[in-house]
């Protein structure tokens, strides 16, 4: 929850989904892309590489939702467990409490006096969230979602991962793996300058990051598949 008065948008907000998203979307492409192009150059027929795209989808997504839900479940319990821990602080020793607070607020560069009041009217309004943000570190804008990263990793690796599948439709099976290799060096680029732009950081380099780790990806799949070339066993 936002507290401004004007409108001011924060990119912390932000953090939660993004990162999600642009890590799904990004596995989507790389996992996906890379899988086609070296079951491509082991001479897989373009109907093999369209269900083995399927397949990676399928499985890629249901990992991508299953492992973000577990890490960041795991991070929500943790937190859950402080503030358990910090309100049975709080029922036993008030005083104590109150006086950890002040010198959190001392050391943010209040008087000692000011550093005082602020805590006690702290505490009087909601002492548990008031050690929360400032003494665990736990606030609104941070705290941990599972369903929603989950969520946003399944979606956002179906999206990547369906592109190097369309790729797959609409090119001629002798141009498969060109195609498919267009297709996934655009698509994460467009990806990297998306998530940059969204948190606010150089579109160019966000963009360039991506596309050298995916090309890598890509490169070293294709020279695996090409060990094994599936098209000539009988």
């Amino acid at each position: 929850m936002s507290y401004s008065h004007h409108d001011e948008k924060h990119l912390i907000q932000r953090a939660g989904w993004l990162r999600a998203a642009v890590l799904g979307a990004n596995d989507g492409i790389i996992s996906v892309t890379s899988l086609v192009m070296g079951m491509a150059a082991s001479g897989a027929s373009g109907q093999t590489l369209f269900i083995t795209c399927v397949a990676g989808l399928i499985s890629g997504a249901t990992s991508m939702a299953a492992g973000e839900y577990i890490s960041v479940k795991s991070q929500s319990d943790i937190e859950e467990a402080d503030l358990k821990i910090e309100a049975r602080e709080l029922e036993k020793n008030p005083h104590l409490e109150l006086k950890e607070l002040t010198h959190i607020y001392t050391l943010r560069g209040l008087t000692p006096e000011l550093a005082h009041e602020v805590a006690v009217q702290l505490t009087a309004k909601d002492a548990l969230e008031a050690h929360a943000r400032d003494e665990i570190g736990i606030n609104e804008m941070t705290a941990a979602r599972p369903i929603q990263a989950a969520g946003s990793s399944a979606a956002s690796f179906t999206v990547g991962a369906v592109l190097p599948m369309l790729a797959i439709v609409i090119s001629p099976e002798a141009y498969i793996s060109t195609v498919v290799m267009v297709v996934g060096v655009l698509s994460l680029a467009i990806l990297g300058a998306v998530s940059s732009y969204y948190a606010g950081t150089s579109m160019l380099k966000g963009s360039l990051r991506v596309c050298i780790w995916g090309i890598i990806a890509m490169a070293f799949s294709s020279w695996i598949g090409s060990l094994f070339q599936v098209g000539h066993i009988v």
